[in-house]
């Protein structure tokens, strides 16, 4: 009785065992999605390597000495222009660009400085905004190159599913439908993050440029103001 027992609860152990998972890795997921990959890494390394650097650009010309302007001041005051310049050409900021341009400028009508000021202003903006374009552009095709994924792993689903006949199995369709998921979802991902990255960096160029524009200001302002 306890032998029957015993076999009872062994097979009823086998019963309940579940089947094998199948288990994918990450490399092997990427080549599923077949050769539409490719252009989707490639995206996705570029739109990294954008982001980073323009992000370690952006933030080192949005760093602001708050004794800048004030040593400039002193220096057109005391009439020391040669070392307003220097002490310009020492900074390496957007900002000390502007100003230096405009100290060059000194003596001529207001308007000449001011136009001066700010065609440097849009030149540092242009080489901010640098690689934002491609960014962009990243965020919408990589999504549009996945999708194109998605057509060709179906045709490639229904093209195998035709050849197979009556003899159709999951097995034969599952290629097509790796492809066509697999492409999509990863088109989506660098889409998505190209996204976010882009509108982040636009803020801090955004930021730099409100600083911009008030440091001209301040230039021309100490400019008009009379010495003390």
């Amino acid at each position: 009785m306890m032998k029957l027992l015993m076999m009872t609860m062994q097979e009823t152990d086998l019963l309940l065992e579940e089947p094998g998972e199948i288990t994918l890795s990450f490399g092997e997921l990427v080549l599923k999605g077949g050769w539409v990959m490719v252009p989707i890494i490639l995206l996705s390394i570029i739109a990294i390597y954008i982001f980073f650097e323009r992000f370690y650009v952006i933030a080192k010309a949005g760093r602001e000495d708050m004794n800048f302007m004030n040593r400039i001041k002193d220096y057109i005051y005391d009439s020391k222009i040669d070392a307003a310049i220097s002490l310009c050409r020492s900074s390496i900021s957007p900002a000390a660009r502007m100003v230096e341009k405009g100290i060059s400028r000194i003596g001529r009508p207001q308007n000449d400085v001011n136009t001066a000021i700010e065609n440097v202003g849009k030149l540092e903006v242009y080489k901010l905004e640098r690689g934002l374009p491609t960014l962009a552009t990243i965020a919408g095709a990589a999504p549009m190159i996945g999708f194109l994924g998605t057509v060709i792993g179906m045709i490639k689903a229904f093209y195998d599913m035709s050849n197979a006949g009556n003899n159709i199995d999951v097995s034969l369709l599952s290629n097509g439908i790796y492809t066509a998921m697999v492409t999509t979802v990863a088109g989506l991902i660098v889409g998505i993050l190209a996204y976010f990255a882009y509108n982040i960096l636009v803020a801090k160029v955004e930021k730099v440029i409100f600083r911009l524009e008030a440091t001209a200001t301040e230039f021309m302002d100490i400019l008009n103001e009379p010495a003390k």
